[in-house]
């Protein structure tokens, strides 16, 4: 029983990993069962067995992904008193978690749209940088309508393709993108 139980979570992993290597090589909306299953040396109703849902891959993906490429940690940018600081201390983490998995977020952002399972399963994501995006802005403390263009403007520097609008396309550093992102926002409040 216990032997039964190790192979089916291996069958479980192989499967998760063969569908996240082909999420991060040609994207959520091009991978199908049939790929997946032949990646990890598997039949069809294996795979059905296993993941009888796609939201079940879904979050099988993500979570899988999650705990090998962990996602920055506000929490600690709180140890930051300086706003603008801890602005540049976030951006920092985030641009370069944008650098290493950019494929694989590229990939699933562009997909998302077409697929509603992916959509519901990008809802977290969605409210973790929402949730990233408050806590920098509260730091600088405006209220009011200066509150809602800072937030507007922080979401925009946290951004995935301003990421990739300025390293990739305008061929900034990170550094440099940063310091543009915090220059954005030291200007928005002076105004």
């Amino acid at each position: 029983m216990k032997r039964r139980a190790e192979r089916m979570r291996e069958t479980r992993r192989r499967i998760t990993e063969a569908a996240v290597e082909l999420h991060q090589s040609v994207g959520p909306a091009r991978t199908t069962v049939s790929a997946v299953a032949e990646k990890a040396r598997v039949q069809r109703h294996t795979y059905y067995a296993h993941f009888p849902e796609l939201k079940d891959l879904y979050q099988a993906c993500t979570a899988h992904y999650l705990e090998q490429n962990p996602l920055p940690e506000p929490p600690f940018w709180a140890d930051v008193a300086d706003a603008e600081e801890r602005l540049r201390v976030a951006l920092s983490e985030v641009y370069a978690y944008y650098g290493g998995n950019e494929p694989m977020l590229a990939n699933v952002l562009r997909d998302a749209p077409l697929d509603p399972v992916a959509q519901e399963n990008m809802v977290s994501f969605y409210q973790y940088w929402e949730a990233m995006r408050d806590a920098l802005a509260d730091a600088f403390g405006p209220s009011g309508e200066q509150h809602e263009v800072l937030l507007a403007a922080i979401a925009l520097a946290l951004d995935f393709q301003t990421w990739r609008t300025l390293v990739r396309q305008q061929e900034l550093s990170q550094g440099r993108a940063v310091e543009l992102m915090v220059g954005m926002v030291r200007c928005l409040m002076r105004t």
